[in-house]
């Protein structure tokens, strides 16, 4: 019995990945969060908006992406104004020469990060953006100083700005309005740029444990397809060997067992068959002495019932003899074999021919191999007059022909003739109806071999027997 070695659990292999996999994604995303420094946010000067809606002509402001003008014919409104946006308006207003009623501004202010600045002066009021978070609900705010390095920056007056993606338009005289808006683009925004990079971090960090935990997973069920493929053609072949997690171990064993029984099974069935046959024998040749008394009239015809029974005996030792001898598998060229039987055959006088031999290279056992094919041309040369044999590949099998001239098998009996001692031929004469062991042996070599064996009728007359085995 193959020692067991029992591993962890599938359960709990699925589970440790799931917790390693969530840890890890949460270290990458800590690790992000904490070692990038925080992007910093678009922030457009009043000044900027202005200057763009005094000229006409894109603007470039120091901390945002291009500001572009626009005439539209329509812009929405927002309703209402927040004291903040209304301030905002008027001032943008007072800058062009506009009444404030006519200025409008939309603001797009998606979930942002904030770089917290701290002002000299004025001092911080209720109005001011709030440390950190996403930043009020009205993006304004103003920029500490008028822009002079140091201290200067403290002492001067403070210019609004506002930060996010925005539209400000100023109705013109005709109806229409001038828009001032950054310029759009595709590319993400910061945040969503610093989330794609976590969940590309978290996957690369993850991958090998999961291509590692799929492949211990797959290669257990790899082996049993594998072992199921070779029990299929060999109840001999090795056991699995039981390693892996508990569950794999409790199905390998469970497989082992089922393979040891089949294999005794097969074994005893085929040894009392044999012991069988052997001890007919002795009593066949008791009778043989005791027929010499018998008259005259009588004689030949138990004899020659004798002698069918000591040729059916036969046949069935060599059948037990050859399933019991272990196979050896080599690798053999299946026109080179088709071809020797064939000539085998044609030199004691029989019409026996090979029509197409390509060349199909297969592993297998060529003592079997050679009995399955020389049953083939005897039957065929015993039934139909003549064999015209043929190799060819078929994709991953290859593929075994043997023709003849016969009268055929009845459709209903296509399957039956396989079945041992079944004998088609309606005459029980031993030279005409042979044993009926001998396409019974045919299809249990190729079936040993992962293959099949089919009879079918010719549409021009004839049988065609065709051997599939795995190339």
């Amino acid at each position: 019995m193959t020692p067991v070695r029992r591993g962890t659990p599938l359960f709990v292999q699925a589970l440790g990945l799931v917790i390693v996999t969530l840890v890890a994604a949460q270290l990458v995303a800590i690790a992000v969060i904490f070692t990038l420094p925080p992007p910093p946010p678009e922030f457009y000067r009043s000044a900027e908006i202005v200057k763009a809606l005094k000229t006409g002509q894109p603007v470039q402001p120091r901390d945002g992406r291009l500001l572009v003008v626009k005439q539209r014919g329509s812009l929405h409104s927002v309703g209402p104004d927040s004291p903040r946006r209304a301030d905002f308006k008027a001032g943008i207003g007072r800058a062009i020469g506009v009444p404030a009623d006519r200025v409008e501004l939309q603001i797009d202010n998606g979930p942002r990060f904030f770089v917290r600045r701290t002002p000299v002066t004025p001092p911080k009021t209720s109005d001011d953006p709030p440390r950190g978070g996403s930043g009020p609900r009205e993006p304004f705010a103003r920029e500490p100083g008028n822009g002079a390095p140091g201290g200067a920056r403290a002492q001067g007056r403070d210019e609004p700005l506002i930060f996010g993606d925005f539209k400000l338009g100023v109705r013109q005289s005709d109806g229409r309005w001038l828009v001032v808006e950054p310029k759009p683009t595709f590319r993400f925004d910061n945040w969503q740029q610093r989330i794609l990079l976590i969940l590309l971090l978290s996957v690369i960090a993850v991958t090998p444990l999961a291509w590692l935990f799929a492949r211990r997973l797959a290669q257990p069920i790899t082996a049993f397809a594998d072992a199921a493929e070779r029990l299929g053609k060999d109840p001999r072949t090795p056991p699995l060997s039981i390693t892996g997690s508990g569950e794999v171990v409790a199905a390998a064993t469970a497989f082992n067992m089922m393979q040891e029984r089949l294999r005794r099974y097969v074994e005893d069935r085929t040894a009392m068959v044999g012991a069988i046959a052997h001890d007919l024998r002795t009593p066949l040749t008791r009778l043989k002495f005791r027929i010499e008394a018998t008259p005259d009239d009588i004689r030949p015809k138990l004899a020659a019932d004798i002698d069918q029974m000591e040729a059916m005996i036969a046949a069935t030792l060599g059948f037990v003899r050859d399933t019991n001898r272990p196979a050896e598998r080599t690798k053999l060229e299946l026109s080179s074999l088709l071809e020797s039987v064939m000539d085998e055959a044609a030199e004691t006088g029989g019409q026996a021919s090979v029509e197409r031999a390509e060349k199909v290279v297969i592993e297998g056992d060529p003592v079997a191999l050679k009995r399955l094919v020389s049953n083939l041309v005897e039957n065929a040369l015993k039934y139909g007059g003549s064999a015209r044999g043929q190799v060819y590949g078929d994709g991953d099998m290859a593929i075994i022909e043997v023709d003849d001239d016969g009268p055929g098998v009845p459709t209903a009996e296509l399957e039956r003739v396989f079945e041992p001692f079944y004998r088609g031929e309606p005459s029980r004469n031993r030279e005409t109806g042979g044993i009926g062991l001998g396409l019974a042996v045919v299809r249990s070599l190729a079936r040993a071999h992962g293959g099949d064996v089919t009879l079918q009728n010719r549409p021009g007359g004839g049988l065609r027997a065709s051997v599939r085995l795995p190339a």
